[in-house]
C-alpha cells in the first residue's frame, strides 16, 4: 500500500497532508524515516512523531451541521472577494482553528439557498454521505413562483433528462393550504442533489424558484439551528451513520 493512503485511512488527514508529514519526515515505518516511495506491507511498524498509527487506531471522524444564511458561499475562499461559509463567525479562525479539526462540506447549496450543511473532518465519509449509491436523503422546503401538475409531478418521480443531464426520480409534495397569489410552496426529497437541480426541475416546467431551505440531510435535521449557527454530532450518531453507509458497502 502507498504511504500516503495508509495515513489518509489511519487518519492522519488528506493524502495531501500525510505527504506533507512525510516530507517534513516526522513519519518512520519499520523505525526507518518514510519517503514518499516507501510502502508499507502488513505487519509494518508506523510511526508518526513516534506515536504508532494504524487503520484501525483511526479517531471517530467529526461531522457538525451548519445552518447557511443566503447570499454565502460554500467554498473555502471566492477569487472575487465575496463571504464564503468559513467568513462566519462560527467557522471564523482563530476561534474555530483552536478547537476543531479542518472540515469540508458535504454536498454544496448555491449562493441563494438556505438551511443545513453538513461539514465533515473525514473525506472518505463525505464522499460516502454525497454517494448516489447510498442514497443519503435530502429533504427541502422549496417557494416557487408557478405550479406543478399531477403529471409533471409524476415525471419528476420517474426520473428526467434535461438538457442531456439524467435527474433520478425524486419526491415532489405541494403544501396545500400554503399558496399565496404567485407562490407556491413545495417539499422536495432528493437522493442524488446533482449542481441546482431543484432549481432546474422546477424551471423545466415553468415555474421559478424563489426560496430554497434545506431542512435534513440523511439522519440529520435543520431543527431549531439559527442562520449561521453550528453544532456538533454527537458521536454515537457518526457511529451510526458510519455503521448505515458500510452496511451500503461504502469504503471508509
Amino acid at each position: 500500500m502507498r504511504l500516503n493512503v495508509y495515513l489518509q485511512k489511519a487518519g492522519a488527514g488528506s493524502r495531501r497532508e500525510a505527504e506533507r508529514l512525510v516530507a517534513d519526515g516526522r513519519v518512520t515505518v519499520n523505525g526507518v524515516k518514510a519517503t514518499p516511495t516507501t510502502p508499507v506491507e502488513e505487519g509494518d511498524t508506523v510511526l508518526i512523531d513516534n506515536r504508532p498509527v494504524a487503520p484501525d487506531t483511526k479517531p471517530l471522524p467529526r461531522l457538525f451541521l451548519l445552518h447557511k444564511p443566503v447570499d454565502v458561499l460554500v467554498t473555502h475562499r471566492d477569487h472575487k472577494g465575496r463571504k464564503t461559509i468559513f467568513d462566519l463567525p462560527a467557522l471564523n479562525p482563530p476561534q474555530w482553528t483552536n478547537r476543531h479539526p479542518r472540515v469540508m462540506n458535504v454536498g454544496r447549496l448555491d449562493v441563494n439557498s438556505e438551511g443545513l450543511l453538513v461539514l465533515s473532518s473525514d473525506g472518505p465519509l463525505a464522499q460516502a454521505m454525497m454517494s448516489p449509491d447510498n442514497a443519503l436523503a435530502r429533504l427541502y422546503r422549496v417557494r416557487v413562483r408557478g405550479q406543478l401538475t399531477r403529471d409533471n409531478i409524476d415525471a419528476i418521480a420517474a426520473g428526467i433528462t434535461i438538457d442531456d443531464v439524467e435527474y433520478r426520480g425524486a419526491e415532489f409534495v405541494e403544501e396545500y393550504g400554503q399558496e399565496g397569489r404567485a407562490n407556491r410552496w413545495y417539499r422536495c426529497v432528493l437522493t442524488e442533489g446533482k449542481n441546482r437541480e431543484i432549481r432546474k426541475l422546477f424551471d423545466h416546467f415553468g415555474c421559478v424558484v424563489n426560496r430554497l431551505v434545506r431542512l435534513q440531510y440523511g439522519p440529520f435535521t435543520l431543527g431549531d439551528m439559527e442562520p449561521g449557527d453550528i453544532r456538533e454530532v454527537p458521536p454515537a450518531q457518526v457511529k451510526a451513520l458510519i455503521d448505515e453507509l458500510a452496511r451500503k458497502g461504502a469504503k471508509l
